[in-house]
């Protein structure tokens, strides 16, 4: 299928799907095949898992219809997949009150798999913003992650960005709910 007839993104909304995309190689597997198609034995050399391990959970990927084969061809007498992701971006639900934010989990997850040498920009700030701001930033951070998007060259180096923008949990209201 060509790029531009990939969907734009693939809603996570059964609990199997939430599964497959809430294990750490799963999600790094599907990193290798955000930009282009890969076989079996690429994405286990790009993961740094054995071909059991990656055909596995690409198996699982596709059963949960989050990946899936774009072409075929004769090797020696093996029919060779190529896999690739079955929409540009995932969209996972409300993770609900109390619970982890899986992206963020496997962000750091990354950023701490991630080789120490080289430039890193990795910062937190703490603001103060009206309801107006605080949704007036947002908008900026996704139109910025989506004007450099556009940008991506599959030739390139892959680069993660990852942002969050939330309202932490008021001390007060912490100090209240520990009573």
């Amino acid at each position: 299928m060509p790029a531009d007839e990939v969907p734009e993104t693939f809603h996570v909304t059964t609990d199997e799907q939430l599964r497959a995309v809430s294990n750490l190689a799963r999600h790094r597997i599907m990193s290798v095949l955000r930009f282009e198609p890969a076989t079996i034995t690429q994405i286990a050399a790009r993961v740094g898992l054995a071909k059991g391990s990656s055909s596995y959970h690409v198996r699982l990927l596709e059963r949960a219809g989050l990946v899936k084969v774009v072409r075929t061809r004769k090797v020696r007498g093996v029919t060779e997949r190529y896999y690739a992701m079955a929409a540009r971006s995932i969209v996972l639900p409300d993770p609900g009150e109390g619970g982890p934010d899986l992206l963020m989990r496997h962000a750091v997850a990354d950023l701490e798999a991630a080789p120490r040498e080289g430039e890193r920009h990795v910062g937190m700030a703490h603001l103060r913003l009206t309801e107006e701001q605080f949704a007036e930033l947002g908008a900026r951070l996704e139109a910025l992650a989506d004007e450099y998007r556009e940008l991506s060259d599959p030739s390139l180096a892959d680069v993660s960005l990852v942002f969050a923008l939330f309202r932490p949990t008021s001390q007060v209201q912490a100090e209240g709910d520990s009573k």
